[in-house]
């Protein structure tokens, strides 16, 4: 799965500003209000190209706990055509910063989780330019419909809770307040949400997101750069159980896949995450495997407390299991040692597990 960030973020801008200046003749930019924001599409256009340039900074200056204390403001007197100029130029910039940034890199942004990738980023450049875009050409009387590869990156990158619709581009406008969907209430509230990162000594669990499950479960890479051996089957299986969520309309980021990255090389080495989110009882199924050569080393166990331990300090989350096999004594060890403990009789009757023949093992808030 190649990071096609800096091309997104090029693609949006070019044909933003070619749908804009269709419109530049008009002198009522300053005058005119951009759809349903409150604010003129001159005002809009500085928005976009502000945006641009603080997500530039953020990722350049590799912020972590708040955002760069700067901002762009278009000087006095600018016109439209002037201001199509400044959001070209910070889309360049944007671009280049996202090509030049490792992809283990993350720095601040408050929804929902604190901080994003360049990935995360770039999702959210091309969401400003693609809206905002859509904003001024409706406060000018205009349509204006993006490349509809454009608005799914969007979509399967910051908006994994939203379930694709007949095209991509109504579904953004629709997840953003912007339009209708048949058989949806309007929304009118939303954020974007990039992936969840849990750290842990010498891993870091990361979120995947639908996009990279799609190319997980495809036999590709989903982004990351993988131990030789890996990813592991069980991967691409968790990873096409993300998609099927995904879908339907029933996933839920946090109780999805995290793909485990070492620390020491950036390097993936296997998967860990939950069936789905807590049934009724507050209980939730978690699920993992390592790539061969990275098994043998406590990753498992490490990464399974860690996840543990965040999910048991919601309040949604009563309760964990885990199934096994019988003669996987290796995986029974490291549950064992994240603090699981075989179920009784009762609780694998009630679950099923004595007609499969999988052990039951839970761990309680």
């Amino acid at each position: 799965m190649q990071n096609m960030g800096g091309e997104r973020v090029t693609e949006a801008v070019a044909d933003a500003v070619a749908a804009l200046r269709t419109t530049v003749d008009r002198d009522d930019w300053g005058e005119v209000l951009a759809g349903r924001v409150e604010w003129t599409c001159l005002q809009v256009a500085e928005h976009i190209a502000s945006d641009l340039i603080s997500y530039a900074g953020q990722l350049a200056g590799r912020a972590q706990k708040a955002y760069v204390p700067f901002n762009l403001f278009l000087e006095e007197g600018t016109d439209a055509e002037g201001a199509l100029q400044v959001i070209e130029t910070t889309g360049v910039l944007f671009a280049a910063t996202i090509r030049s940034t490792p992809r283990e890199v993350r720095a601040f942004h408050p929804y929902p989780f604190r901080s994003a990738n360049r990935e995360g980023f770039a999702a959210m450049g091309v969401a400003e330019v693609l809206l905002h875009t859509h904003d001024i050409m409706e406060g000018l009387g205009r349509t204006y419909e993006p490349p509809a590869h454009l608005p799914e990156y969007v979509l399967t990158r910051i908006f994994p809770e939203v379930q694709p619709g007949p095209d991509a581009w109504h579904t953004l406008l629709w997840a953003t307040g912007r339009g209708e969907l048949p058989g949806r209430a309007p929304r009118t509230e939303w954020r974007w949400s990039n992936n969840l990162v849990l750290p842990t000594e010498r891993l870091t669990l990361q979120g995947v997101t639908p996009a990279s499950a799609a190319d997980l479960a495809a036999g590709g890479d989903g982004g990351f750069e993988w131990v030789e051996d890996g990813p592991f089957d069980g991967t691409r299986e968790a990873a096409g159980m993300t998609i099927k969520a995904y879908e339907a309309g029933v996933h839920r980021p946090e109780f999805g896949l995290f793909t485990l990255v070492r620390r020491e090389d950036g390097r993936a080495i296997g998967g860990m995450g939950f069936h789905g989110a807590p049934d009724e009882d507050g209980r939730t199924e978690v699920g993992y495997d390592l790539a061969e050569s990275a098994r043998g080393h406590g990753y498992a166990t490490e990464a399974l407390r860690a996840l543990s331990d965040w999910a048991l300090a919601r309040d949604d989350v009563r309760g964990l299991c885990a199934t096994i096999e019988p003669d996987n004594a290796p995986s029974q060890r490291v549950i064992a040692r994240a603090g699981f403990a075989r179920a009784s009789v009762e609780d694998e009757q009630a679950y099923g597990e004595m007609e499969t023949g999988l052990r039951l093992y839970v761990r309680p808030a």
